[in-house]
Formats: structure tokens, sequence, C-alpha cells
């Protein structure tokens, strides 16, 4: 059984975990007040910084995988963690490549496609106990974000 204070999200990852929401939040929120020219400017923010987040988050995979706590055999970093961590940054380049509003619905799934290796990893002991309870609420606060952005 894991402890409750193995399950407490370090204060740094609250904190900067939520900074990083408020561009989605921002925009989303904005997006409807915006005049035509930069409600699409929105748009692209909106995708790019989506895009920039997602490869981040597959960053983060690439750290755990390779951390000398985590090595795997003769040749260290598993073949499908490492290639796992590669997928949310091609994901978010071809975010920004098709038009806007199929950008951000690539990059909403993509988030949650994301979120769901979390929460495996962390349930295999790959990231920490604390992880999910990270991820859940700003997964679900930018999936929101953007789906709002595109519709409204």
């Amino acid at each position: 059984m894991v402890s409750d204070k193995a399950c407490r999200v370090p204060h740094a990852g609250k904190w900067l975990g939520a900074a990083g929401a408020i561009p989605f939040v921002t925009i989303a929120i904005s997006g409807p007040f915006l005049s035509d020219p930069l409600k699409y400017s929105a748009f692209l923010a909106l995708i790019a910084y989506g895009a920039v987040i997602l490869s981040f988050l597959g960053g983060i995979h690439w750290g755990l995988s390779i951390a000398p706590s985590r090595e795997e055999g003769p040749d260290g970093a598993s073949f499908r963690r490492l290639g796992v961590s590669v997928l949310p940054a091609l994901i978010g380049w071809v975010a920004l490549l098709v038009a806007p509003p199929v950008g951000i619905v690539v990059l909403a799934v993509a988030f949650g496609f994301v979120l769901f290796v979390d929460l495996l990893a962390s349930r295999n002991g790959e990231a920490p106990n604390w992880y999910p309870r990270l991820r859940w609420p700003l997964t679900l606060t930018v999936i929101a974000s953007l789906l709002i952005g595109t519709f409204a």
C-alpha cells in the first residue's frame, strides 16, 4: 500500500503545472471576444502551445525511461518506453500542419492518450505515485480549453 505522503503532489509541480495551464485557459476564455483576424491567431497560438506542451509531456517519459534507477536490461531504457515518449512530439507536429479546428481536436485526443500512458506508467512503477494526481486535473483543463477554444 502506498502512503498518502507518497501520493502528495510536490508544491512546485502543482504551481508550475497550474501556471502551464494559464495560456490554454486564457485563449479559450478570450476566443469568443476576439475579432476574426485575432481569433484565427488565437487558434494558431493554441495549437502551437498545445504542440509544445504535448512534446514536453513526451519528454517526461523519455527522462523517466533513461533515469539510472529505471534501466532495463543491458541496453538500458526500453524501446517501448522511448518509442512512446516521442509520439507526443510527432502528433503535436502533425497538429501544427493541419487546419486549426482539426489540429486542436488532434491535440485534445493526444492529451487524453498521454494521460492514459501516464496512468499506466504510474501504475507500473515507471512514474511517481503522485503523478496521476497532477495530470488528471491539468489534462481535463487542457482538453476542455482546447475544445472550448475550438467551438466557442
